[in-house]
């Protein structure tokens, strides 16, 4: 089976572009050619920073001929319809159509469509010029003297050549020589920018890859990503050290050089007095380096690691000299923020008023950095007011949320005031994802509680599913504060998710609330607290996603979660005991039974059966039914009691109690009775078993 290559060079694409636009380049072409009829057997995408790569294998060098009927109007059909039935069918005159005959629907007309098959080369030479100039770049442009006609050629960057060879794998390939804006495909390529310049002729993926990496180009991206994780490992060990890996750090530097050379800088030790967080931050996003720290220690060393796409003759000297001035620029730059916002601003006479608003000690850097906050009027949102009348809000939600938590209140109020501080020292500034983190670090060298400064880092978590929650009791009440007031705050302003849009993050955040709640055991009354039915919905289903993730099963998160529902807490131990019951023997019995009453019941609900208001015991004729009875009266008083007292895996115990009544009665009483008072009696003992079960859930929305 033939096999095609496909290689589409430019101009050096951003890095974080790459790995989605190999996998558009393999969708786009391997869905375009199974539509026009063709099959492969795989086909693998490959980048560098100057190429897209397509290996597709065993790939039918024609499509197969296709016979189709189109079934026509009836012969007395009028002239209109069968002449858009002849246009659409492509024949000239009825002539060319057949005539069906069915018994029952009479004569009509039916196109036989015969289409031989194509060659692979003519499919691949129409369908590639429209993916490549319909290309999903998230950005593109236009270069060049055609550049200023209308419909030139747009692209991640220039585009400059493309290869495109066809042929069985062990046989002489051609080129397939599509053409798109002035570049004609062809089977020649070339290699690393400044090593091999050379054009290098190719056939087929393997000799191609071959040649490509004799020319300093690693095609593979993992295997770049490998080469460079391990020689920065070893180049660490070697000099005591070991890397501070960065998976995201290693996609993008992988993404920017196609020969990986591993080098080692360093600069002065005394930068080290700066926070390591932002020395890594620096030299991460200044520079695209690694950091390092001595082994089996947390505090980084003056060492780091660069990733060099030339190798150079003096061993790399000049890059790493190179690359030393500019990440110590930038550390003296990130020691000057880290001195100044330990300092006091210049303004302080201004802040007078923010300060006594929210009870800052003016004297203390970071108290000054809220009153600057305030002062200043930073807005949050349009529609929300400013940072500073946010942080009230906090600030009062907070000391509602610290007696449902059982905080102190005193840390709750300092930690909600100085929260968001840190949005105004230089550090944040000029590194956004520091927030928080830094707000933890000046709070400590101020001498503020342990409790407080945990709390500024930590109410920004959970920020994902598998980032941490937050363990301290202030901590926890801020980041509740602040999330719900974020939900809060967006529902009032009809601020919603819509579909897979969600820029305020609003989703994140009701699922933080959720994971806190429930993985810190904390009873909230959601209702109560955001006053919004809408908000608590939504809320629900944020915890249905968070428990499916658990491996609850979305009937029974069904079967006890109700509308009002809003102690999170409570549903999610509820679900937790039915999943332990309606796996035992005892509770799929059970369940059989619930729901072959309560379909019984709601037949004869719709019918308008009359069923009586309560179970009469002097109606109980046979012995089957009185031992339900009085099982259902003792069960439905202990479950219920059970469910009172917050003991779900007592009340389904109680239920299962139910399972042999309930299968005796199925088994010896025959529900219809020719008495409609005994009838309607034995309906009103049905509706005792689906009121006794639905103390704990409802029964009907569990599957099985």
């Amino acid at each position: 089976m033939p096999n095609l290559l496909l290689e589409l060079r430019s101009e050096e694409i951003p890095a974080r572009m790459q790995r989605k636009a190999a996998g558009d380049l393999k969708k786009l072409v391997t869905d375009a050619l199974v539509e026009a009829g063709l099959s492969y057997e795989g086909a693998r995408e490959y980048w560098t920073p100057r190429r897209l790569a397509l290996d597709i294998h065993g790939l039918t060098a024609r499509s197969a001929d296709v016979r189709e009927e189109r079934k026509g109007p009836r012969t007395d059909a009028n002239e209109k319809a069968i002449e858009g039935f002849l246009r659409g069918a492509g024949l000239s005159s009825v002539s060319e159509a057949q005539v069906v005959s069915d018994p029952k629907k009479g004569d009509f007309y039916v196109a036989v469509i015969s289409k031989p098959g194509r060659a692979t080369e003519e499919i691949v030479t129409d369908v590639m010029p429209g993916i490549i100039r319909d290309f999903p770049w998230p950005k593109s442009m236009r270069w060049g003297k055609a550049s200023s006609k209308p419909g030139a050629l747009r692209w991640v960057r220039p585009l400059q050549s493309i290869v495109c060879t066809f042929g069985p794998e062990h046989e002489e390939t051609t080129v397939i020589p599509f053409e798109i804006d002035g570049i004609t495909a062809s089977n020649i390529t070339y290699g690393h920018r400044f090593h091999a310049p050379e054009a290098i002729t190719v056939r087929r993926f393997d000799d191609y890859a071959a040649n490509l990496e004799k020319a300093k180009v690693i095609l593979d991206a993992e295997r770049r990503k490998d080469i460079i994780l391990h020689d920065a490992r070893d180049i660490a060990f070697a000099n005591g050290l070991e890397l501070v890996e960065d998976e995201g750090l290693l996609e993008e530097v992988s993404g920017l050089v196609e020969w990986p050379q591993v080098l080692m800088g360093s600069f002065e030790e005394d930068y080290l007095s700066i926070p390591s967080e932002i020395i890594r931050l620096t030299i991460k996003t200044n520079q695209k380096c690694f950091v390092t720290r001595k082994q089996g220690e947390e505090t980084l060393s003056n060492k780091f690691i660069l990733v060099s796409n030339i190798q150079a003759s003096d061993g790399g000297k000049e890059i790493v000299h190179g690359n030393g001035k500019v990440v110590r620029a930038r550390l003296s730059d990130a020691l000057h923020f880290w001195k100044r916002d330990q300092g006091n601003l210049p303004d302080l006479e201004t802040l007078t008023a923010s300060a006594a608003k929210f009870g800052l000690d003016i004297k203390k850097p970071l108290d000054q950095r809220m009153a600057k906050l305030d002062a200043l009027d930073v807005t949050f949102h349009a529609k929300l007011g400013t940072q500073g009348a946010r942080v009230a809000r906090i600030q009062a939600l907070a000391k509602e949320l610290a007696k449902i938590t059982g905080a102190d209140a005193a840390l709750v109020d300092r930690a909600a005031v100085l929260a968001k501080a840190d949005l105004r020292t230089e550090a944040v500034g000029e590194f956004p994802e520091l927030q928080g983190l830094m707000g933890r670090k000046y709070a400590a060298l101020q001498g503020e509680d342990a409790s407080v400064a945990a709390a500024i880092e930590d109410h920004y978590k959970p920020q994902g599913p598998s980032d941490r929650v937050p363990e301290d009791r202030v901590a926890i009440t801020i980041a509740l504060a602040d999330k719900l007031d974020t939900l809060i705050g967006f529902w009032a302003i009809d601020e919603k998710p819509t579909g897979s849009k969600d820029p305020f993050a609003l989703r994140r955040a009701a699922l933080g609330v959720v994971r806190i709640l429930l993985e810190r055991k904390i009873r909230l009354p959601l209702l109560a607290t955001t006053r919004d039915g809408d908000l608590l919905s939504f809320f629900h289903d944020r915890l249905k996603v968070y428990l499916r993730d658990q491996g609850a099963r979305h009937d029974l998160i069904d079967a006890v979660l109700t509308s009002d529902a809003d102690d999170l807490l409570m549903v999610a131990r509820r679900v937790e005991a039915l999943t332990a019951f309606i796996t035992s023997e005892d509770g799929k019995n059970l369940l059989a039974g619930t729901k072959r009453a309560t379909q019984l019941l709601a037949a004869e609900e719709k019918k308008g059966t009359v069923i009586a208001d309560g179970v009469s015991e002097a109606l109980l004729k046979l012995d089957a039914e009185k031992e339900l009875f009085a099982a259902i009266s003792s069960a439905s008083k202990d479950a219920s009691d059970a469910v009172a007292g917050e003991d779900f895996r007592s009340a389904m115990e109680a239920l299962s109690k139910l399972r042999g009544p309930v299968d005796r009665f199925f088994e010896d009483v025959l529900v219809n009775d020719e008495d409609a008072a005994i009838r309607a009696n034995r309906l009103a003992l049905l509706r005792l078993i689906r009121e006794a079960t639905g103390t704990v859930a409802d029964f009907s929305k569990i599957s099985g």
